[in-house]
């Protein structure tokens, strides 16, 4: 296999003065989490939403206004009557109340999966009856000897492993940690660290 030099060296996250450069490469959340101190920004929430505070004030010098909450739905899914026509609201709870419900209209080998909790917290505005049909509609996907479950985009690792694996069948799970700890040393012009058959000559 050949050697590959790295094109540039991964800058210390404090020696960045632009959100492009900070975007170009891979950072752990704690990273973010403690340069947003550093920086006196609030550095709670997911990732992402760290990595946009920080970028904002690298390119403007202003600090994001903190989002004015909306007004939640008092909607209590915890012990309210179900139906079929009930509206999914924004205080949406997977609770044992919803579980039950499910259990009802779609048998009882029903059960929550990460696909499913998303489609619901997504679909604000549609009815239960509708979330019955999309679970009925996943469960057939899933039947389906060549199905693929979603991976959430902020996943990078996760998706980096499949499409790994499926160009090399034979590798394992220690070569695909191998690999992706070399690729986060890369910058990338999209923000992503996606597989590329390039990617061994990194080693």
């Amino acid at each position: 296999m050949g050697h590959r030099e790295l094109s540039e060296a991964r800058p210390d996250i404090t020696t960045l003065t632009t959100g492009a450069e900070l975007r170009r490469w891979y950072w752990r959340k704690e990273e973010l989490v403690a340069h947003a101190k550093r920086l006196k920004l609030k550095s709670t929430g997911g990732k992402f939403d760290i990595l946009d505070r920080i970028a904002q004030f690298l390119d403007t010098g202003e600090v994001a206004a903190p989002a004015t909450p909306k007004p939640k739905s008092k909607f209590d899914w915890h012990s309210a009557p179900l139906s079929p026509e009930t509206i999914i609201t924004d205080s949406y709870r997977n609770s044992q109340n919803v579980r039950r419900f499910f259990k009802s209209q779609l048998g009882d080998s029903f059960k929550f999966n990460i696909e499913f909790m998303a489609w619901m917290k997504a679909n604000v505005g549609l009815t239960l009856a509708d979330a019955c049909a999309e679970y009925r509609a996943m469960k057939t996907r899933e039947a389906d000897p060549n199905f693929q479950s979603q991976i959430a985009h902020h996943n990078q690792f996760n998706q980096y492993t499949r499409d790994f694996l499926a160009a090399h069948p034979e590798a394992s799970l220690e070569d695909v940690r191998t690999y992706w700890a070399l690729k986060i040393q890369q910058p990338s012009e999209t923000g992503r660290h996606e597989y590329h058959p390039d990617d061994l000559k990194l080693r």
